[in-house]
């Protein structure tokens, strides 16, 4: 009676690889068979069929519209104009290469191999699970704030449906005495004031008109929410509701509005703003070179940072949208297409910010210097200035504000689909009630951001700024990078992208895992703790409980990683050297354990590259 065993190899499964052992016996003629599917110990086991994107070009505008930001406008051209215009490239570009886009293709092979969340991906070593966990407590603090951006934006976009925007003189009911037109060059004689007092209809609208900010004393005399920015941040919460209820299904439809819209404003506003008069100025202010610069510790330090908040790193985004790949997708190609999206878009944004910071420079007859700052100071005040000077003001004010909303919106989607997707995928009684567990995410986010639209604001989300993703946000990444690249090793990292993308990363991306990025970050770490200056919004200066609050805040999302550390170790079993192995081991590893084979233990795994 021959016996023959026979295997076939499923060719490009997404999840498990099997293996089909076919016992072919042969007994008066006729064949029995006997088949048996053994799962491959090389690839992560699913217990059910995790949802995927749509189509690629989904994820690839889900993942743009994280990283390409408001801090893409506001942010980035004035940091480049500010340390030595085109010689500020030379560091930013050297960062990007050797640690942006490193930690960006770690970041999604990570998910997109695991397909699990921010927190669940950590099976590769149990006891760094607490990272998971500070990543998505710091995309949760976020957005706490950030939606209060887009109400701001909202708010505008509405005042913009007049024939005379609101902000164009000083003849409305918030403005005060000491409102003119700070550069024109009769207004000492028209007001009789100070230079230091005097300030501009588009200021006075956005802190007295917008924010109410002279009816607050400081952050310890808040004030009501008020019901116009309530209003607008109740319409930012449903349309985010909407957005992320049905997972990347319903995401993945929304961003392609949200992804290219704001596109398509920079090229109409670019082309509007280089016809400027002194746009050319503003421009040549932008991009002369100051090579003796970068002889400046603070200009690389400016890069680095810029570097790690630009591309959206260690929010838990770049993972949880991973999750949703097919196993098989090139996440390789994809790091490399986003990362040069958004580079190039910070850089060509500039051309639009100083086209029209060169026109006003132009018209005040003042130095650029002088008009040029970053933060919501440029969105909200000397752009909205700028635009109420041209023809047909209002049109271009609600272009303008659609862009900012189109830019905020999918940015804030992201922040919330990691905190969905790495809980609900912790948790089964969350994956099984999503829609009403998003719903608690955004109510609950609404009810905090409530303190960031009552009179005194603008100090809460000042504070929330500084603290939320600041050095917690470096920490985190940090730890994630010495997670992937020492602890479960790069050789193990690298084997697993070559089960999905068919090919081992080359020794560069290996180098740069291993030794260059986790050096960058603890530099960065390190410069932003020496660095450290206290919060302040203008001339107010927050008191010692409030930054002593801000440290709490930081601290309570980097207090995850030592925390279940030390649960991890206690509530395993055996010796403490068996508690460290499955501490460290990944947990498709822990047969090996019980048999003594632990490769963390040998030099050999952390010499490997």
């Amino acid at each position: 009676m021959p016996s023959v065993v026979a295997s076939a190899k499923e060719p490009n499964a997404m999840c498990p690889k099997a293996v089909e052992l076919v016992l072919v016996k042969e007994r008066n003629g006729v064949q029995l068979t006997n088949s048996t599917l053994v799962s491959s110990p090389q690839t992560p086991v699913e217990t059910q069929e995790r949802e995927t994107w749509s189509k690629k070009i989904d994820f690839l505008l889900s993942v743009i519209g994280f990283a390409v930001d408001l801090a893409n406008v506001w942010r980035f051209p004035y940091l480049c104009y500010k340390n030595g215009g085109g010689a500020f490239l030379v560091p930013y570009l050297l960062f990007m290469v050797i640690a942006g886009m490193p930690l960006f293709y770690m970041e999604l092979a990570l998910g997109q191999f695991n397909r699990e969340g921010a927190a669940g991906v950590w099976k590769i070593c149990p006891v760094l699970k607490g990272v998971g966990f500070t990543v998505i407590l710091i995309s949760l603090y976020v957005g706490f704030f950030y939606n209060v951006i887009i109400a701001w934006a909202l708010h505008y976009f509405f005042s913009s449906f007049t024939m005379e925007l609101p902000w164009t003189h000083c003849n409305n009911t918030w403005n005060s005495p000491n409102c003119t037109d700070a550069y024109s060059g009769n207004a000492s004689e028209s007001s009789g004031l100070n230079d230091s007092f005097r300030t501009t209809p588009a200021a006075e609208y956005f802190e007295r008109g917008v924010l109410h900010l002279h009816e607050s004393r400081g952050i310890d005399h808040l004030g009501p929410p008020h019901w116009q920015l309530t209003c607008c941040l109740v319409l930012v919460i449903v349309l985010l509701y909407f957005s992320l209820w049905k997972g990347v299904k319903t995401s993945g439809k929304v961003v392609w509005i949200t992804a290219t819209m704001p596109y398509v404003v920079l090229f109409a506003l670019l082309l509007r703003g280089v016809t400027l008069p002194g746009a050319m100025d503003g421009i040549r202010a932008y991009l002369s070179v100051d090579f003796h610069r970068l002889c400046e510790a603070s200009v690389w330090i400016d890069a680095a940072t810029q570097i790690c908040f630009s591309l959206g790193i260690g929010f838990g985004v770049l993972i949880a949208f991973s999750s949703y790949n097919k196993f098989t997708n090139n996440c390789y190609r994809d790091a490399i297409i986003t990362t040069s999206v958004n580079s190039l878009t910070s850089f060509s944004s500039g051309f639009v910010v100083f086209s029209f910071l060169g026109y006003m420079a132009h018209k005040h007859s003042v130095p650029i210097g002088d008009v040029a700052k970053d933060g919501p100071g440029l969105i909200f005040i000397i752009y909205p200035e700028a635009l109420a000077t041209l023809p047909l003001s209002s049109a271009w004010a609600v272009v303008f504000f659609i862009m900012l909303l189109t830019l905020g919106i999918d940015s804030a989607m992201g922040g919330m689909e990691s905190v969905i997707t790495g809980l609900s995928d912790e948790f089964q009684l969350l994956h099984k009630h999503r829609e009403l567990f998003t719903l608690s995410i955004v109510l609950l986010t609404f009810l905090l951001s409530l303190f960031c639209v009552t009179n005194g604001g603008i100090y809460v989300f000042t504070l929330l700024d500084h603290f939320a993703a600041g050095t917690s946000i470096l920490f985190g990444v940090l730890i994630e990078a010495i997670g992937v690249a020492w602890f479960y090793g790069v050789r193990q990292f690298s084997d697993d992208i070559k089960q999905m993308i068919g090919q081992r990363p080359s020794l560069y991306w290996r180098l740069c895992w291993k030794f260059v990025s986790p050096c960058f970050l603890l530099f960065v770490v390190v410069v932003s703790i020496v660095t450290f200056r206290p919060p302040h919004y203008g001339d107010y200066i927050f008191p010692e409980w409030a930054n002593v609050l801000g440290w709490a805040i930081a601290a309570s999302s980097m207090s995850m990683v030592p925390i279940y550390a030390a649960y991890k170790f206690c509530s395993l079993p055996g010796s403490l050297r068996e508690k460290v192995a499955y501490a460290i081991t990944p947990e498709k590893e822990h047969e090996l354990v019980d048999s003594g084979e632990v490769r963390q233990f040998t030099l050999r795994h952390w010499l490997m590259v």
